[in-house]
C-alpha cells in the first residue's frame, strides 16, 4: 500500500548535526549583522539546508541587530544635533559679546571726544581771554591825543594818550601781564607800568589810589586802581601809554595799539 504526503506540509526528517548546523547558521549571522553582509552570507547557508523548514528573525537574531543599529544611530543624531545646537548658540553667544563690546567701545570713544573737545574749547575760551584787550576806563573816550604838541610836556609832546574819567573812576589792565611799577612816578603823579604776556609794556598816570604790587600777575579787566589828577596834571583823567620797554621814551602810538589788539578806540 502506497503513502502518499500533503503538497507543501511535510518537514524534512531529523538528521543527525542539523541542530549543530544550524546554531552555527544563526550565531554566524548574529556576529556579521553589523557589517552590512549579512545577505551574502545568508542565502549559501540557508541554500545548504532548503528542505529545512525557514529560520524565523527571532532564530536568526537579525531583528535584535537591527533595532540595535537603529537605535544606535537615533543617539548618534541626536548627539549630533545637540552639539550642533551648542556650537551655535556658543557662536551667537561669542557674537552678542562682540557687539556689545563695540557698542561700550563706541560709546567710551564718543564721552572720550566730547571731552577732548570740551578741554579744547576750554583751553581756547582761556587763551582768548588772556589774550584779550579791552580799554583801561571803561566807556571813555581819548581827550588827547598821542604826540600833541605844548609847553605842558617836557618833551614837547604827548607820549601818550589822555582817557576821559572822573576822579576816582575804575582803572583795569587793558590785557594781561606782570606788573613791574607801582608807585610814585613823577610827574606822572601815582603810576603803574605793566609788562604785558606779548612783551610790551602799557603805563597808567595820574592815579588816585593803587590797588596792586610789583611782582603780581594781572588778568585783561582786572582792576589796578582809581582814576585822579596827582602829578603834573591840569585835571582828572588817565594818562595811558604803550611802551617797547619799561623806560621813559620808549613809547608808541596807544590808539593804533590797542587797536591792533581788537580794541575799538
Amino acid at each position: 500500500m502506497a503513502f502518499t504526503r500533503a503538497t507543501g506540509k511535510h518537514r524534512a526528517p531529523s538528521r543527525p548535526g542539523f541542530l549543530s548546523r544550524k546554531s552555527a547558521h544563526v550565531a554566524g549571522v548574529a556576529a556579521l549583522a553589523t557589517t552590512g553582509v549579512v545577505g551574502s552570507l545568508a542565502s549559501p547557508a540557508l541554500a545548504a539546508n532548503k528542505d529545512a523548514a525557514p529560520l524565523s528573525l527571532e532564530d536568526t537574531g537579525l531583528n535584535q541587530a537591527v533595532i540595535t543599529d537603529t537605535l544606535a544611530e537615533r543617539v548618534d543624531a541626536q548627539a549630533e544635533a545637540q552639539e550642533l545646537e551648542a556650537q551655535e548658540a556658543a557662536a551667537k553667544a561669542a557674537a552678542q559679546a562682540k557687539a556689545e563690546a563695540e557698542a561700550k567701545r563706541k560709546a567710551e570713544a564718543r564721552v572720550e571726544a566730547a571731552r577732548e573737545a570740551k578741554e579744547r574749547a576750554d583751553r581756547e575760551a582761556e587763551r582768548k581771554r588772556l589774550n584779550a584787550f579791552q580799554l583801561p576806563v571803561a566807556g571813555t573816550y581819548v581827550s588827547t591825543g598821542y604826540q600833541t604838541g605844548g609847553a605842558m610836556w617836557s618833551s614837547g609832546s604827548h607820549t601818550g594818550i589822555d582817557f576821559h574819567a572822573a576822579s576816582g573812576s575804575r582803572v583795569v589792565s587793558v590785557g594781561a601781564g606782570t606788573v613791574v611799577e607801582a608807585g610814585w612816578g613823577g610827574a606822572y603823579g601815582n603810576n603803574i607800568v605793566i609788562r604785558m604776556n606779548d612783551g610790551t609794556y602799557t603805563q597808567y598816570g595820574h592815579l588816585s589810589s593803587i590797588s596792586v604790587s610789583v611782582g603780581q600777575t594781572v588778568m585783561p579787566g582786572q582792576q589796578i586802581g582809581l582814576s585822579g589828577s596827582t602829578g603834573n596834571s591840569s585835571g582828572p583823567h588817565l594818562h595811558f601809554e604803550a611802551r617797547t620797554s619799561a623806560e621813559y621814551g620808549s613809547d608808541i602810538d596807544p590808539v593804533a595799539y590797542l587797536r591792533s589788539h581788537g580794541v575799538s578806540v
